[in-house]
């Protein structure tokens, strides 16, 4: 229906998604339709359409769908499952896999609350416990600490200095640090995981689509005499054939990576 490819356009669902005719979203876009199509009878009643203006912009808007369209036909269509497959792998295979690193965090306002921390951590108190009852990082106090698993390379400086080459259960500082001084607790270091096909499948359609897009308008181009017209104004139609406009404008991706940063929990 209208309504339902309106919806579509808007990125409101997705292809294939139902949209259920009783819902305060159908309402909505029914709405929207409605009224552009009235403004559109309304702009043919004065005869709008005829003019110039009216017919340059639809033929743009002609091209932009066919260009549209050939993406979806012939570049989309080549996508298969068996494509994602294979770049997936050969990702993995170049894939650098960082060490990810839990720690957890004791944070005091002076170097002399710091040291007494690690006094009491040296009689055998908890971390945890210490955490909770003396560090000044409301952020994380309340959970021992914890700062979850995350990377060197993006961890304030100071500490992944500290952290380097620390082994599992080892504590660490004091340090000074723009909020203070810090005593760490490596509580685990593990590989990072590599996203799964599945997690990796947007980015890999993205970037294949774009590479699809390109190979075709490299070829369209290559058989194609484009003269351009430049007007006084420095505007410049493009005059039969011309390359379809929806696929020039597409931006070029990042060719997708294997491994993926995990969010410190």
């Amino acid at each position: 229906s209208d309504v339902k490819r309106e919806a579509v356009a808007q990125g409101l669902i997705g292809e294939g998604e139902p949209l259920d005719v009783t819902s305060d979203l159908f309402r909505r876009v029914l709405d929207e339709v409605i009224d552009q199509k009235l403004l559109a009878r309304e702009a043919e009643r004065r005869g709008l359409d005829n003019s110039p203006l009216a017919e340059r912009r639809l033929q743009a808007t002609r091209e932009r769908i066919l260009g549209d369209m050939l993406v979806e036909t012939v570049v989309n269509g080549a996508i298969s499952d068996q494509a994602v497959q294979t770049l997936y792998q050969e990702q993995l295979r170049l894939a650098r896999t960082s060490e990810e690193i839990r720690v957890r965090l004791i944070l005091s306002r002076t170097k002399p609350e710091a040291d007494a921390v690690i006094g009491i951590l040296g009689q055998g108190a908890s971390f945890e416990a210490v955490a909770m009852e003396r560090s000044v990082d409301e952020a994380t106090r309340f959970s021992g600490g914890d700062l979850g698993y995350s990377t060197l390379d993006v961890m304030p400086q100071a500490y992944a200095n500290a952290l380097r080459d620390r082994p599992a259960g080892s504590t660490v500082g004091p340090f000074q640090t723009e909020g203070g001084w810090a005593v760490l607790r490596v509580e685990d270091r593990r590989k990072e995981s590599p996203p799964t096909l599945e997690q990796a499948r947007p980015q890999i359609v993205r970037y294949l689509t774009y590479e699809g897009v390109r190979r075709l308008l490299e070829q369209l181009r290559g058989k194609a005499k484009v003269d351009l017209m430049l007007s006084a104004d420095g505007a410049a139609p493009a005059q039969e054939p011309a390359a379809a406009p929806a696929a020039a404008a597409t931006p070029q991706p990042a060719a997708p990576a294997a491994a993926s940063e995990t969010p410190a929990q």
